[in-house]
């Protein structure tokens, strides 16, 4: 009797051992298929970001701040 239960449930566990490992199979076969549909049917646009100089004075600006933040806390936690 233990051998016969033990079978099935060595059985039982292959069987769905192997449903998982072929569905996953399948879903990545099937999101690759469709990346590369989309990937040539719908190239993606090249588009270059414009630095402007309101970008650039931004940057210098929360630059500034963040050196005037950390002197600050240093003069504050002098021991």
């Amino acid at each position: 009797m233990q051998d016969t239960l033990l079978q099935q449930g060595l059985d039982i566990t292959v069987f769905g051992m192997g449903i998982v490992f072929t569905f996953l199979l399948v879903l990545v076969i099937g999101t690759s298929i469709m990346s590369r549909i989309i990937v040539r049917n719908f190239p993606e646009a090249e588009t270059a970001a414009p630095t402007s100089a309101r970008q650039l004075d931004d940057s210098a600006r929360l630059r500034a701040i963040a050196k005037a933040a950390v002197q600050k806390h240093r003069e504050r936690n002098k021991r």
